[in-house]
């Protein structure tokens, strides 16, 4: 097995020949056998620390993670609401088009979030709030529920040292924001 890794790293051989290696009429072979069993050795492993009554740090990092990526999810499946959340390019390239663009909009809509979010922190502790250390971490920049997007949008060129709009403040009145 550490020789036909060797041998890929070390372009020795190509991967379509590993593939013929692995496997034959349609049946892996005993080096793919092989590979299988050591493949399932790490789900064991991930599997047995899971269930693991005395230490649940693993389960809390899977579940953390976890939530992450449901939460990117989440703000990808609100903007992408034309026709219903679904690809309608015919081909292969107009699906790719599609969800990098979707991909492109979630990454600037968190830069956003995370720049704004800084700022309200910021803006807090020069107030002298008392902002701890372990709820700044629990941020998180994928909250969506400020977010328009049915709405018409203009975007005004700024000069580059133009720096952040300032931010809402919470008691003002609806009517004196801009």
């Amino acid at each position: 097995m550490l020789r036909l890794v060797g041998s890929l790293v070390t372009h020795q051989v190509r991967a379509y020949d590993v593939l013929r290696m692995l496997g034959r009429d349609g049946r892996p072979s005993q080096l793919g056998q092989a590979f299988a069993e050591y493949g399932r050795i790490a789900k064991t492993l991930h599997l047995l620390a899971m269930i693991d009554p005395v230490d649940d740090t693993h389960r809390r990092v899977v579940n953390t993670q976890t939530t992450v990526q449901e939460s990117r999810h989440r703000l990808a499946r609100k903007v992408f609401h034309g026709k219903r959340g679904q690809l309608h390019q015919p081909y292969r390239e107009g699906q790719e088009d599609q969800l990098g663009a979707l991909g492109i909009l979630v990454n600037a809509i968190t830069l956003w979030n995370t720049r704004y979010l800084d700022a309200a922190v910021e803006q807090l502790r020069a107030t002298g709030y008392p902002v701890r250390e372990e709820d700044v971490a629990r941020l998180s920049p994928l909250g969506h529920a400020h977010l328009n997007e049915l709405g018409r949008y203009r975007f005004p060129a700024l000069p580059p040292d133009a720096g952040l709009r300032p931010l809402r403040d919470p008691h003002a009145e609806a009517g004196d924001e801009e």
